[in-house]
């Protein structure tokens, strides 16, 4: 996806289950509108405002109740030329909802699913 950085926090510290990771957030982009993005790792702290990017190889989250765009380790961030993204005042101040949790609950796929066949919980 090619975005223009609106916002960008400088590097933090936080706890999650894996340990101690470095984190920043940034704003960014497009004609369609604005997304949350959480830089991981190497990756933090290196968009500035103003920045027009390729951001590769991302998945999506919800936190409370957005979408949050996430880039790391197996992401790429490229620069591209300022002409291909629009300019900040062009873009929709419109953020992405995420569904509610349990939302349809009861259809399509179980919340859990046997991986190793046997019913237990891993």
């Amino acid at each position: 996806m090619r975005v223009r950085v609106l916002e960008a926090t400088a590097p933090r510290e936080i706890e999650t289950r894996s340990g101690r990771r470095t984190i920043s957030e940034a704003v960014v982009g497009d004609a369609t509108g604005r997304v949350q993005l959480t830089l991981w790792g190497r990756k933090a702290g290196t968009l500035s405002p103003g920045d027009a990017v390729e951001i590769i190889n991302a998945w999506t989250t919800s936190y409370r109740g957005r979408v949050v765009l996430n880039a790391g380790a197996q992401s790429t961030i490229r620069r591209i030329p300022d002409e291909e993204v629009p300019q900040a005042e062009e873009i929709p101040d419109k953020f992405p909802e995420a569904p509610r949790r349990g939302a349809g609950r009861g259809r399509g796929r179980p919340r859990w699913t046997p991986r190793s066949g046997r019913g237990r919980r891993p």
